[in-house]
This record gives C-alpha cells, sequence and structure tokens, in this order.
C-alpha cells in the first residue's frame, strides 16, 4: 500500500507544501500560498498560509508524516501564554547590524567561531534578540521562549498555541527544532551539537533553558533538538488549521529543518557536491563530513539534515537583481535574459555591483548597489542586462572561492531556483563559474528534503529518490569575475 508524505517550505516570500509517495518520490499533488513582504512579519501569517497551502494541496487526512522546513535565523518570541510578543524579525531584516558588531567585539571573532562555526551578522537569531535587549526592554522583558519560524510552525501543527487558538495550549517545553536551524542562532555549536548558554545570554541578557529541562526563575525556554531521522511526535488530537484543513491524530511530525538544509536533502548532496541556489536571496551551500571553520565568518558551519555539515555562503541579492534591474527596463524574467544574450561576455567593462538592500556577504549592511563603466556603447538595454545577470553570478562566485578555501572539496556544481530556468543565468554561470553546470528538473526542492525527512521518520530509512539534471558545459570567461571583483572592492 502507498505511504504518502507531506513536505513544507515555509519561506520568506510562500508557503509550498508537496505530498509525495514515500517510497519513490512521485509527487502527488501539491499547494502554495503566498506570505507578506516585509522584513519583519507577524508569525500568524505563516499560520495561515500553511493551512492554505495544506487545503491546495488537498489536506493531510491520506498522509503518514509531515515535516516543515523553513526561512532561518527569523527570530520569534513567545510570551509565558504562548503568544507572540512583536513581529518576528526576518533573515533579512538588518536592523541588528549594530548589534552584530558589538557582540563581535565583545569576544572576538575567533571565539565565535570556535563556539558556534560562524561570525554574528545581522541575519543571526542571537544579533536580533540583542537589539531586542537594546531597543524594545519591555518586550523583552515579556519574552518566555524563543523560537524559529519552523519550530513555531511546527508547534503549533502538532496542538499546541495560545489557549485560546490551540486544543493543546501553551506547552513552551514541547517547542522542538533541528541541529539544521539551530545551528543560525549563533547561539548553538556544531561540534558539541549543542546550546551554548553563556552566548545565549550574551544577546538577551537573560539565561536560557532547554525545553523539557528543569525549570528554573526568569529563563527563556529554548527548543530542544531532536535527531535528524526523529520525530518532534505524533498527534494525540486532530488540529484544525486555518482554511479548516484537518491534520489527524496519528500524524507524524518529523524533526524539520532550515530551508538550506532542506534543500540539500531534496537534492540529494553527497560530498563534493554543492548547490548554488537562486531565489530572492543567493545562497552557496554543500556537505561535508568535517569541521568547516572559517575565521572571516564569509562561510558559516551550519549542521545539515542528516548528520553532516553544511558550509553556507549567503547574499541578499540575487534573483531580486534580476526583478529591479528587469523593473527598470519593464521586461520579465525571460525578456531580461534574451537582452542578457545579446551583449557579450563581460557587457564591455559594464559592472553591476547588486547590493540593493545592503548586503550579508560580504558584510556591507549599509551598501547600495552600483553601476560602473557606463560608456555610450554600453549604456543601452542588452550591456544593462548583462550586468545584471554577470553581478548576481560574480557575487555568488565569490562565495564558492570562499567555500573551497575552508577545504571544501566541490566535485559537481548544481545552480537550483526560480532563476536557474532562465537560459541566460545557466548560459553566464558556466562562464562566471568556470565549471559544468548542473540543472535539476524544476522542482521544490526545499518542499522534498522536508517531505524526505517526513518518510525517513515515518520508515525509519532515508529513501533514495531520483533526480534528472542537464549539463551547461563550462566555458571560461574569468574576466568577468576579475572585473567584479576590482569593481566590489
Amino acid at each position: 500500500m502507498t505511504q504518502l508524505v507531506a513536505g513544507v517550505d515555509s519561506s520568506t516570500q510562500s508557503c509550498k507544501v508537496t505530498i509525495r509517495d514515500a517510497a519513490t518520490g512521485a509527487v502527488v499533488r501539491e499547494g502554495r500560498a503566498a506570505h507578506p513582504d516585509g522584513t519583519s512579519v507577524d508569525p500568524r501569517h505563516w499560520w495561515d498560509a500553511l493551512g492554505t497551502a495544506v487545503a491546495d494541496a488537498g489536506g493531510l487526512t491520506d498522509v503518514g508524516a509531515v515535516a516543515i522546513a523553513g526561512q532561518q535565523h527569523g527570530m520569534v518570541a513567545l510570551d509565558a501564554d504562548g503568544h507572540v510578543v512583536r513581529d518576528a524579525l526576518l533573515w533579512n531584516d538588518v536592523r541588528s547590524a549594530d548589534a552584530a558588531a558589538q557582540m563581535v567585539e565583545e569576544i572576538g571573532r575567533e571565539a565565535w567561531v570556535a563556539r558556534t562555526g560562524l561570525v554574528p551578522v545581522a541575519s543571526f537569531t542571537g544579533t536580533k534578540l540583542r537589539w531586542l535587549r537594546d531597543a524594545e526592554p519591555d518586550n523583552a522583558g515579556r519574552v518566555a521562549a524563543v523560537a524559529l519560524p519552523h519550530d513555531w510552525l511546527s508547534w503549533r501543527l502538532r496542538g499546541y498555541g495560545p489557549a485560546d487558538e490551540s486544543p493543546l495550549g501553551p506547552d513552551l517545553d514541547a517547542l522542538a527544532t533541528d541541529a539544521s536551524d539551530a545551528s543560525g542562532t549563533a547561539y548553538w555549536d556544531p561540534v558539541r551539537r549543542e546550546y551554548d548558554p553563556e552566548l545565549f545570554e550574551l544577546a538577551l541578557g537573560r539565561p536560557m533553558r532547554v525545553a523539557g529541562s528543569e525549570p528554573t526563575a526568569d529563563t527563556v525556554v529554548v527548543p530542544r533538538v531532536v535527531a535528524h531521522d526523529e520525530a518532534m511526535g505524533t498527534l494525540d488530537v486532530d488540529v484544525t488549521l486555518p482554511n479548516g484543513s484537518v491534520a489527524p491524530a496519528g500524524l507524524v511530525v518529523a524533526a524539520g529543518l532550515g530551508d538550506n538544509a532542506g534543500a540539500a536533502l531534496g537534492l540529494g548532496l553527497a560530498p563534493g557536491d554543492i548547490a548554488v541556489s537562486l531565489g530572492t536571496s543567493g545562497t552557496v551551500f554543500g556537505v561535508t563530513a568535517t569541521e568547516v571553520l572559517d575565521p572571516s565568518g564569509t562561510v558559516a558551519g551550519f549542521a545539515d539534515g542528516t548528520g553532516s555539515r553544511l558550509p553556507i555562503v549567503t547574499t541578499l541579492n540575487a534573483a531580486r537583481v534580476l526583478e529591479v534591474i528587469g523593473g527598470l527596463l519593464g521586461v520579465d524574467h525571460d525578456a531580461l535574459g534574451e537582452l542578457a544574450l545579446q551583449a557579450p561576455a563581460g557587457a564591455d567593462g559594464l559592472v553591476l555591483v547588486p547590493y540593493f538592500v545592503g548586503e550579508r556577504t560580504p558584510n556591507r549592511p549599509d551598501a547600495t548597489a552600483s553601476l560602473l563603466g557606463m560608456t555610450p556603447g554600453t549604456t543601452d538595454r542588452p550591456h544593462l542586462a548583462r550586468a545584471a545577470v554577470e553581478g548576481m553570478l560574480c557575487a555568488l562566485a565569490d562565495g564558492l572561492a570562499a567555500v573551497e578555501g575552508t577545504g571544501v572539496t566541490v566535485s559537481r556544481l548544481l545552480l537550483i531556483g526560480g532563476a536557474a530556468r532562465n537560459e541566460a543565468v545557466r548560459t553566464v554561470a558556466a562562464q562566471v563559474f568556470g565549471r559544468d553546470v548542473l540543472i535539476p528538473d524544476p522542482g521544490e526542492y526545499v518542499a522534498s528534503g522536508a517531505a524526505r525527512q517526513a518518510a525517513w521518520a515515518l520508515t525509519g530509512a532515508l529513501p533514495s529518490w531520483d533526480i534528472a539534471t542537464t549539463t551547461v558545459p563550462t566555458d571560461p570567461h574569468p574576466e568577468v569575475l576579475e572585473q567584479y571583483r576590482a569593481a566590489a572592492r
């Protein structure tokens, strides 16, 4: 008898649900719902979108297990009654940049890398807690628990929440997470695989305790970390989601994971595989069994969803670049790509440094975008389109070089995300990266990874699901990256 599993991708922009055959990974049905724009969002919108997306996917009544993959780092602060204290600050909210700099200065970059595998920047949860402590002390004083987006959604799905909104009420000790998401907080140690209480208190100014441990006075609960192949729990009651869908009693809720770890699991990445993901933001990540340490802070040494490491570089500006320049030129992504291919590699010296919303890597939260090399011959639509595509990819090529610089071997390079479907992006990627680029068939790989984890929790074995790829052969043009680096200094 076919067993079905569900994977959820609760991203910055939307909630996607995929329901698959646990054995083969074949897609049975899918659903989607939008999230509101902004870098500070009431988590209720995520819960509503989950209900809508589940309904759009035909419900969960015939599903055996579900896992939620979510955008990382978002600060979800809860009071003792399970209510959200304030809108969640998302990963792309840079108001905590000064707090991050203070925290780095207080114990030093090397200490941060040794204790957490990363150097704090505005994206990470711990810096947002420091900002809350300093900017909103009354709200900071109300915080009884701190969760991440996927933690909070899984908690609500399991029947917990404010007493008037959930069957099981505000049991903060039921909060749980996984290693991949915990490793993006800046108060979790991926080597010892446990929280660092001193760093949590450095951030919020109050001591922490792990959910399920002995309660003590004035402590703030952080979710317990569930093993990647285990479940958070099995529903004891039916849980009604917004929009009327029901998560039935007996449904297994797997550990869930951070979105990039979800994509790695969905792609079936193995050591030597590196993925470049082109969403609104951009990421370069892979899987390795060895410890990843980068004192510069460029590469974060996160955990993945299998017990290994997930070295990762993140930029704030990826497909966003194409949207901005496409909007300026009055064209969609496809037409922008057609224009870009009318200009030569290197755009005759026109370079776009695409820091439209500041940047996370390099850590320049207050930076703006720059266009250099404008001449009468380069200031036209094709050259600007070409510079946009090249600028987006060159920023990620620097990320790939940083990952290689930590000793990670790159045998295969995969390009994913909505922008990877664009012919110009594929062509330029093979030129900028200077290697063959593999394009997996279009798919929701974060949601697929979550579904694969759900199958693992349900059956006790990680299934192998086939993925077809297309290869774009290398066409090296090192001058493109060289001129970009000169402009981005």
